[in-house]
């Protein structure tokens, strides 16, 4: 099979595309036959070796993947079923999903929903599963669309990108931080209603601001999360599922002893699978499809390696689907 090897040896550390002998694959209960995978932020800093993310070596990368099984001994799951994987640390301890074969456990696999294509599954991915939850979270801590706006940070990432679509679709005022001006029309088309400069929160804040947000999903952290839990409305709701400006959250305690606000972590990699099938079968109903589409740009698996460095140095948009058969 053809799949992105990571070795790390006495030669250093690369990225490469590699015929691998699929008696290499590691062990799982689930053989898939992949036919996308998509290159995400943390897939990119794995294959250009930017940061420690891959912890065993040789590595296939790709926290994503979606395909047919061909084997399984699992019971949830027989051959010619579609099924979707999102993190559970692939990519990262086990072989992911830029290859054109997967071993996997089966505790991992989601049905892929009938609304969607394989490809359209990748359109979406762990960025858009991400996005999803995300939005339930405003949803169960009773943030609702008469409240007010809400910030979506990194717009035109893959998280920022469905979050709009999701949030915009579902009747809330979205409103688009980005710094990338030209990229104006493709935000607005998903549904947000206005755009502003990242750099209005990027910069050290004040510990409180004037109220405007009712929620937020904010895919940055560091300062630019600091200054929009200061400026979230009493009893709003801000979730945190990146770190795009930095790990850091340089703020006080402050708006959430005197504005009640809430700071949700979402976690997507280790998420029960009950809530991976809610947020799949929410992403069915709830997405436009047609978001999905304009959110893509496919390309070959031999095309990872470089798009990884595009991907690094802010090049890319929406949501990279890579055909792994071609």
């Amino acid at each position: 099979m053809k799949a992105i090897l990571i070795n790390k040896d006495d030669d250093g550390y690369r990225a490469e595309l590699s015929d691998v002998d699929e008696s290499q694959l590691p062990e799982g209960d689930v053989t898939v036959q992949v036919d996308y995978s998509t290159l995400n932020y943390k897939d990119s800093l794995a294959i250009t070796g930017s940061s420690p993310v891959v912890r065993s070596f040789p590595m296939v990368p790709g926290i994503d993947l979606a395909g047919t099984v061909t084997e399984s001994s699992h019971a949830d799951f027989a051959a010619g079923d579609k099924v979707v994987l999102n993190g559970w640390g692939v990519g990262e301890v086990h072989w992911g999903g830029l290859a054109q074969t997967a071993r996997l456990k089966g505790d991992w696999l989601v049905p892929l929903p009938e609304a969607f294509t394989p490809r359209q599954a990748m359109g979406i991915g762990t960025a858009g599963y991400t996005a999803m939850l995300c939005v339930l979270g405003l949803e169960k801590n009773g943030v609702t669309p008469d409240q007010g706006e809400i910030i979506v940070t990194g717009s035109a990432g893959g998280v920022g990108s469905v979050a709009i679509s999701l949030l915009a679709k579902l009747g809330y005022t979205v409103i688009a931080s980005t710094g990338r001006p030209d990229q104006e029309v493709y935000l607005k088309d998903l549904g947000a209603a206005d755009i502003i400069d990242r750099n209005t929160l990027a910069e050290p804040g004040r510990p409180l601001g004037k109220e405007r947000w009712a929620g937020a999903v904010d895919a940055v952290g560091s300062h630019t999360l600091a200054n929009i839990c200061a400026t979230t409305k009493y009893g709003g709701t801000v979730t945190a599922c990146g770190l795009a400006q930095g790990f850091d959250l340089p703020a006080t305690v402050m708006p959430f002893i005197l504005r009640r606000v809430t700071l949700a972590g979402i976690d997507s990699v280790y998420r029960p699978k009950a809530d991976r099938v809610e947020a799949w079968n929410r992403l069915a109903t709830d997405l436009d499809i047609a978001h999905i589409e304009a959110m893509i740009s496919e390309i070959a698996l031999g095309d990872a390696i470089a798009t990884a460095s595009d991907q690094m140095a802010g090049k890319t948009r929406g949501r990279v689907v890579v055909d792994v058969n071609r």
